[in-house]
């Protein structure tokens, strides 16, 4: 079982992790991914997501841009991340992840 989380803004993917407006969580299973369900973060503090989306068994994160401490601290939870990702549905670029067609690139984060 795989469980994405992609911060949400206005249906797509967030280019600023931290301050996004939802979470798309969308689970995979046998292959199958199910519908997306979409959850509100904490109020962004350092450290905080992380431990949010790792209580919600998450075990990877797809975005756009996220700070390297951050990358530290989803690897702490052993959660696997993806970075500079194109800004897509939620939907596609897991779909994308499952293929192996999603293509990552340089980090829009600067801290």
């Amino acid at each position: 079982m795989k469980k994405f989380a992609i911060p949400i803004e206005n249906g797509q993917l967030c280019t600023h992790f931290g301050h996004c407006q939802q979470f798309a969580i969308i689970q995979v299973e046998n292959s199958t991914m199910l519908p997306p369900e979409y959850v509100t973060p904490p109020p962004h503090e350092p450290g905080l997501i992380p431990r949010w989306l790792g209580q919600q068994a998450v075990t990877h994160v797809i975005a756009a841009g996220i700070g390297q401490k951050a990358i530290s601290l989803f690897n702490q939870q052993h959660i696997e991340v993806t970075v500079g990702v194109e800004a897509k549905a939620p939907d596609k670029l897991v779909e994308d992840w499952l293929s192996g067609s999603l293509e990552a690139g340089s980090n829009s984060c600067d801290h």
